[in-house]
């Protein structure tokens, strides 16, 4: 495993005292998510969701959890497919729109790839376009998918 993952380990989460995942039965059908990272180790998802309220950060905590345990399964209004192996979590935080593009892939991973605040009723095509290029980043580092 490269640089490119950095695993979002089962009882870590972005905010100090997330009070909703008490207890986890722990199983073989379990999904990490990961985080992408660039050459240089940065780790654009996490910044964005590190530079939002408090209380937008518990949200997103809480949306990634679910994603975790349905993983595949999940639908709207938690998660969308956007194209290809591209999909997007989607948050809202009083007025603001927030959405992270994600994919799934071998291992069961889902890894996000990229985040912003959505300000159209679709999302923007060189948002797509830069998960994309992420992805391929991501895959290329590690040996491929």
């Amino acid at each position: 495993m490269g640089s490119a993952i950095r695993s979002f380990a089962s009882f870590v989460f972005l905010t100090p005292h997330p009070c909703y995942a008490k207890i986890r039965i722990m199983g073989s059908d379990e999904w990490a998510v990961v985080f992408y990272a660039d050459a240089s180790g940065d780790e654009p998802v996490r910044s964005l969701i590190r530079s939002l309220s408090l209380k937008t950060q518990a949200r997103f905590d809480w949306s990634i959890e679910q994603l975790r345990v349905r993983n595949v399964y999940a639908r709207p209004p938690l998660a969308r497919h956007l194209e290809g192996k591209l999909w997007e979590l989607r948050e809202e935080s009083q007025t603001n729109i927030y959405r992270l593009i994600y994919a799934f892939l071998s291992g069961r991973r889902i890894v996000f790839l990229h985040g912003f605040q959505k300000k159209t009723q679709k999302t923007p095509q060189r948002e797509i376009e830069i998960a994309e290029r992420r992805l391929t980043d991501f895959l290329a580092r590690e040996g491929g998918e």
